[in-house]
């Protein structure tokens, strides 16, 4: 009999894929504190984790695991190293968002440079003569800086192009070919290319090399009517730096998805300004996302446990499989 520890709500159709496998048992966990989860994975073999922590005390509770999906792209909730020490694979849902947060950003790109916010304000405290206001502008000649070029990343800069924006991109792993075949131009060096940028998108994950990525001194290098995008993770923004920014002008607007601390204190800077548009980390919970998460995160559980290790699919491929990803 083969265990699988769900932690978090997952849509029915993902657990009724792992349910209808012969001899698969599917326990399903939920709740704030990770050692709770521990007497519940003892035998588990695999375990399908939505936002929850899962720290090394979980994972070395489970002697027989052999996988960890994660319900989502980001993985910074799951300690890698401790599957690394094991070499169990983490698989994330890899292109389940994809679309909808690729859209989410856009919509925020276009609302942040078309002031929507504020000429909605206008209309409704009657002020008819904000019309006037020149506070709009057009993507159309515009530069957007996609910081990470991933699925997501991709996904927006084809939208980008197709609305005649040039796109730069900051990714060291990205080849010229792919930049090439997508219309897009790479950007060698961050800070230098931050200057040039009308839109900035981060689209990397949140490590101890990405934490602050833009902080104070690199939101300086930024234009006064540039506008950052956040739909990744809080922690890649120095969030009081941006609030500063954003308040003295240095910075037109932001577009913030993603906090630091989820949800948002309610003494968090950027609650009281009006040049920010902030969502609660929904840019990618959509009707169609969600079922594509739940159906991704249950097959890649069962391609493991089935001996198939995609290099598409498994963070720390390298690290378990002892291969290159390009080999």
């Amino acid at each position: 009999m083969v265990k699988i520890a769900v932690i978090g709500r997952v849509r029915a159709e993902g657990l009724r894929l792992l349910e209808e496998q012969d001899e698969v048992e599917v326990a399903l966990l939920d709740g704030d504190r990770p050692e709770a989860f521990v007497p519940h994975v003892t035998d588990a073999d695999a375990i399908l984790v939505r936002t929850n922590p899962l720290p090394a005390s979980v994972i070395d509770a489970a002697p027989r695991l052999k996988v960890v999906s994660r319900h989502g792209v980001g993985y910074d909730n799951v300690d890698v190293g401790a599957l690394n020490r094991r070499r169990i694979p983490l698989a994330i849902s890899a292109s389940a968002n994809m679309v909808s947060v690729a859209e989410h950003a856009f919509a925020m790109m276009l609302a942040l440079v078309k002031d929507l916010a504020g000429r909605d304000r206008a209309v409704r405290a009657g002020d008819w003569a904000y019309r006037h206001s020149l506070t709009a502008g057009e993507l159309a000649g515009a530069t957007l800086l996609l910081v990470g070029f991933g699925r997501i990343g991709q996904a927006l800069a084809r939208r980008a192009v197709a609305f005649g924006m040039r796109v730069r991109v900051f990714d060291p792993y990205v080849t010229d070919d792919l930049l090439d075949q997508m219309g897009c131009e790479r950007a060698p060096l961050l800070d230098a290319s931050l200057h040039e940028a009308d839109v900035v998108s981060l689209h990397v994950p949140l490590t101890e090399h990405t934490r602050h990525l833009i902080d104070a001194g690199r939101l300086a290098l930024m234009k006064e009517s540039a506008v950052l995008i956040n739909t990744a993770r809080g922690g890649l923004v120095d969030e009081a730096a941006l609030a500063l920014a954003l308040k003295c002008g240095r910075l037109k607007g932001a577009g913030i998805d993603a906090f630091a601390c989820e949800p948002p204190k309610c003494d968090n800077p950027l609650l009281k300004l009006e040049n920010v548009i902030l969502t609660p980390h929904a840019a990618g919970v959509t009707e169609g996302s969600m079922l594509r998460m739940a159906l991704e995160a249950a097959s890649n559980i069962l391609a493991v446990l089935d001996g198939r290790l995609d290099p598409a699919v498994i963070v720390n491929y390298e690290a378990v499989s002892g291969q290159h990803r390009h080999d």
